[in-house]
């Protein structure tokens, strides 16, 4: 009977598509406008040295027909992130000291208030990561995709995918997000809403009628919270793209581990019950198909090609082997391990640890 379970809800999830990775940003619809309208990319950043240079001048390398600018501003950095910003000395780009933390904000949303203020009155705002490279022509891309009616845009930025714990966890990481997140319902109407942090551009007249960033001051998971206010205003779109590219690089399984646990109890509002039933379902949908296979319970085994079935699109996108689908039951593991201790560092008062900072307080 578990094995029929099992099997009804891996062919549920299939019947969704979320896994098909067909929202691509080259499929999406666009129509370039005949006055390119005028963007300010934000840019919050905090002890960033290693990659700031390659994401800036990734900025500033944009082939957008339009008037750009760029406001970096650098939230109490102690590694010359600032300085070695400045060093580019490009007129189009400002660099601002961010003020002390306010209270009741992330570190990171009040960074990008300040970029915002400082923006001035242009048509669009993008809002991306100081660790994002994009590609010359992403800007283009962004704002005809927006053109055909969108009030956002979000790309989700290709990530490192090179050393082993890359190559088990990356895919899966983006492949459970499409699982709570799925794209093509993002992108159609209805409740569903959602962004990715690294690259979206916002209809500046959109987010201040939303009530602005200050509307989601304190969300962790900031990226699908804006993705939810936005959405409110008008259509939003969702994808993936290979122009926008992390390029931080994640040393191993335990710094993955942290990314993976800042905002995992977020994801499930703090809630002690919605995580043990995390918990169990991870156990019911990832575990049980494999010990049940393993006894020669055949429909447990359908099961578990399914599984791997609808995980070989993203290992495709990521250009990893397809028998890292074999793998699947362990890394879903080590993401409940990894959820049970974003729970663990939250009552402990460390939850959303980052740069220094815990940004979910009891």
């Amino acid at each position: 009977m578990i094995g029929v379970v099992v099997l009804a809800i891996w062919l549920g999830l299939a019947a969704t598509g979320f896994w098909t990775c067909r929202e691509r940003d080259d499929r999406a619809p666009y129509a370039p406008p005949t006055l390119w309208p005028e963007v300010v990319a934000v840019v919050p950043a905090r002890d960033e040295a290693d990659v700031i240079v390659r994401a800036i001048s990734s900025l500033l390398a944009q082939d957008y027909a339009g008037a750009f600018r760029v406001v970096l501003v650098d939230d109490g950095s102690s590694d010359g992130t600032g300085d070695l910003a400045r060093g580019l000395g490009d007129p189009r780009l400002t660099v601002l000291e961010g003020a002390p933390l306010a209270q009741g904000w992330t570190g990171k949303l009040w960074a990008v208030h300040q970029g915002i203020a400082a923006a001035g009155v242009p048509t669009y705002l993008w809002l991306t990561d100081a660790d994002i490279e994009h590609a010359p022509d992403t800007l283009t891309r962004l704002v005809g995709i927006a053109q055909t009616g969108r009030k956002l845009v979000s790309f989700m930025a290709l990530l490192r995918c090179e050393g082993w714990a890359e190559r088990a966890l990356i895919p899966a990481f983006i492949w459970f997000f499409m699982m709570l997140y799925p794209f093509g319902l993002v992108n159609r109407r209805g409740p569903l809403a959602g962004a990715a942090g690294g690259c979206v551009l916002v209809e500046r007249e959109a987010l201040a009628a939303a009530g602005g960033i200050a509307a989601i001051r304190g969300a962790l998971i900031d990226d699908c919270t804006l993705g939810r206010l936005i959405k409110r205003q008008g259509p939003i779109w969702l994808g993936l793209t290979r122009r926008s590219r992390s390029i931080r690089p994640y040393a191993g399984w335990r710094e993955i581990g942290r990314m993976i646990a800042r905002s995992a109890y977020a994801q499930l509002h703090y809630n002690p019950a919605l995580l043990v039933l995390t918990v169990a379902g991870l156990g019911l949908v990832f575990g049980a198909p494999v010990v049940l296979a393993w006894s020669g319970d055949r429909w447990a085994l359908a099961a578990c090609l399914v599984g791997a079935l609808i995980y070989q699109p993203i290992l495709r996108f990521y250009r990893r082997s397809p028998l890292w689908a074999v793998a699947l039951p362990l890394v879903a593991l080590f993401y409940m391990a990894c959820t049970l201790g974003s729970a663990l560092a939250f009552y402990r008062g460390r939850g959303g640890m980052w740069k220094g900072r815990a940004q979910a307080q009891l």
